[in-house]
């Protein structure tokens, strides 16, 4: 049993083309399900099959054809003729179609989704998401996509003109840093937004709108996905009441708690905080005593 897989693997290690690859094939015969292209072995036993359902145009043999290289059911080599809709080394917004225990698998407009691996991702999407990603060829040859492109949408983007300070933009994710988030905006602009300008984290793809707070010397953008301070001032008021509605209408938090604990609570500055207590004050819907915040 051993010699035999040993046999198999020796085989594969022959074969020119491989899984999860675009190849250029000949066609060197026709077959009642498709017709089977010339692996290049010198062993007719290893020519893959190009189904008639994977054929997007019509053929015949002594044709060359671009093909989508990927493994059956059944691990069999198999071609189709919908290749990734995309060249190597492209950027492009990809939905995730499957996430295993060893990465994901993203849709490039090809037969079957390509592979990224746990090392090219950025936090851990999630099927059905839609993510910035990276064609690319990985060590074995073999197609792969990575969410690190930074670098690629810094080429791809231009300084932002005709921008003001309050303007809305709608754009997405594509990178977080200990300091806050990067955006890719509709326009191709980059925007920044400070960890303090987001109430709640939104998942790297996500496209969400952002307010432009201060325009750099070089072009680029920072930005708040709160509301300007006034009508956050409500928002925030609510929601602390809210809270403190679901706990018995008591709170040990109060103007006197460390902006770290206000934070970590409830996602807002400790001016945002102590703006919202005054004005949930000022309504008579709460007191603060000794420390701790409590509905009237």
């Amino acid at each position: 049993m051993e010699r035999r897989k040993s046999r198999v693997h020796n085989d594969s290690r022959k074969m020119k083309y491989h899984p999860s690859s675009v190849a250029r094939m000949k066609v060197v015969r026709e077959a009642e399900m498709g017709v089977f292209l010339d692996a290049e072995t010198g062993n007719t036993s290893d020519d893959i099959l190009l189904h008639k359902l994977q054929q997007t145009a019509p053929i015949k043999v002594g044709d060359e054809v671009n093909v989508f290289l990927y493994l059956d059911p059944k691990r069999r080599l198999t071609a189709s003729m919908r290749v990734p809709k995309m060249h190597e080394g492209q950027v492009a917004r990809m939905k995730v179609i499957n996430v295993t225990g060893d990465g994901a698998f993203l849709d490039v407009g090809a037969e079957r989704g390509v592979f990224m691996p746990f090392a090219g991702m950025r936090g851990r999407p999630q099927v059905g998401e839609t993510v910035w990603a990276k064609l690319y060829t990985d060590k074995s040859g073999r197609l792969a996509v990575t969410m690190e492109v930074e670098d690629e949408l810094r080429r791809a983007s231009r300084p932002a003109v005709g921008v003001k300070v309050g303007d809305k933009l709608h754009g997405s994710i594509y990178n977080f840093t200990d300091k806050g988030a990067f955006m890719f905006t509709d326009e191709r602009y980059i925007l920044f937004i400070a960890e303090k300008e987001m109430p709640s984290h939104p998942r790297v793809g996500e496209e969400v709108t952002a307010r432009v707070t201060y325009i750099r010397d070089d072009g680029r953008l920072d930005g708040s996905l709160r509301e300007v301070k006034e009508k956050a001032m409500y928002i925030d008021a609510e929601r602390i009441f809210s809270f403190l509605e679901e706990r018995g209408g008591r709170m040990p938090y109060s103007d006197r708690t460390s902006p770290d604990v206000i934070r970590d609570k409830f996602q807002i500055s400790k001016a945002a905080f102590k703006r919202a207590l005054g004005h949930l004050i000022k309504e008579g819907r709460i007191e603060e005593r000794d420390g701790w915040t409590l509905k009237k």
